[in-house]
């Protein structure tokens, strides 16, 4: 077949060998900015492709942070979109605000949240690096002590705190989360395995009623997960409403089938147990539960807030884990839960944080 080959680089051997031909590079001047002087900010300079970035800055910044006798590990991403005709962002700016306020923060108030200090940050960075939007976004894990159910014995958990926010000129908004485990019993095998029972104790003669009393005193055996529940609240500017991480905990907590204990005698192992079985819930009824948890906590919170509920459970018969999530605004929810019919639009993070 006439014609050239599909690649300009692709030859024939010459010689026992594949000569490759040469790529012809651009210009070395071309991609790089002009040269002033050793003195001059590189950061500021005009790139050699003019063309604006949405995200520049720094991940996975770690800083321990101490609150009178507790300390927190935060995790930190910061960044902010860069203009078409400046170079780079100034990095080390970055760590400079995050220090400059985690120091005003621990100084300021008690107990720790990490959506002021990510608003603190984020209202910091975008000026301190003239920038048209910041995000922050803050993990810290924290340690929490609890009584186990039935023995009473203090034991440490460690819970995730979340913050998250967006400043912009016209203003920042953020949101609060919190990270909890927990552990589900799984309904449909429950079903099945009660419905194996009954068979079995059909056969041995017993009454259609005893078999119900011997299913509702004796907990039904399924097959169990551990679930990370995950909720979020983002509050408007002028939304009164405090969001308590206690309030928030006690939520995702109460979602799954049981909470979960670090540490148990054995009336507390029972306890959990049977609490679990008796009460057996699917990755999506904790979504359903956490949602309904924040509309009945919080019925005064501005019907333009955020809120985000994600679960995750770890499969113990599957290879795979199973998830469910749902976000949009407190007034979409509440109408959804009263009136049954599905909410036209569910509300994202995004177009809620880029809201002006």
């Amino acid at each position: 077949m006439r014609g050239s080959p599909p690649f300009a680089a692709r030859q024939r051997p010459v010689g026992g060998a594949l000569r490759l031909a040469a790529v012809q590079a651009s210009s070395p001047n071309s991609a790089l900015s002009p040269s002033v002087g050793p003195g001059d900010d590189v950061q500021a300079r005009e790139p050699g492709i003019s063309l604006g970035l949405s995200r520049v800055g720094v991940s996975g910044v770690e800083k321990v942070v101490r609150i009178r006798d507790e300390l927190y590990l935060a995790r930190l991403d910061c960044f902010v979109d860069l203009p078409r005709d400046q170079k780079g962002a100034h990095m080390s700016r970055f760590d400079e605000v995050v220090n400059e306020a985690i120091g005003e923060v621990v100084l300021s108030e008690s107990p720790f949240r990490a959506e002021t200090l990510a608003r603190h940050i984020a209202e910091l960075v975008r000026a301190r690096q003239g920038a048209e939007r910041a995000e922050v976004t803050i993990a810290a894990r924290y340690p929490e002590h609890k009584p186990a159910p039935v023995s009473g014995i203090q034991t440490q958990e460690i819970y995730t705190l979340h913050g998250r926010a967006v400043a912009f000129e016209h203003g920042t908004r953020g949101t609060v989360g919190v990270s909890a485990t927990g552990m589900t019993a799984c309904p449909c095998a429950q079903e099945l395995v009660a419905a194996r029972a009954r068979e079995r104790l059909f056969a041995e003669e017993f009454s259609a009623a005893q078999i119900d009393r011997i299913l509702d005193s004796v907990p039904v055996a399924t097959h169990n997960q551990r679930g990370l529940a995950t909720l979020h609240i983002g509050c408007t500017e002028e939304c009164p409403v405090e969001i308590d991480a206690t309030t928030l905990l006690e939520i995702a907590e109460a979602s799954m089938s049981s909470e979960i204990y670090e540490l148990m005698k054995r009336a507390d192992e029972v306890e959990v147990v049977e609490k679990a079985h008796r009460r057996p819930r699917f990755v999506e009824d904790c979504v359903r539960e956490m949602l309904a948890g924040v509309v009945r906590a919080f019925p005064h919170l501005d019907g333009g807030s955020f809120v985000s509920a994600r679960q995750e459970n770890l499969e113990t018969i599957h290879q795979h884990n199973v998830v469910a999530e749902r976000y949009g605004l407190i007034s979409e929810l509440r109408a959804e839960i009263d009136s049954g019919t599905p909410s036209a639009h569910q509300t994202t993070l995004e177009e809620w944080l880029g809201a002006p």
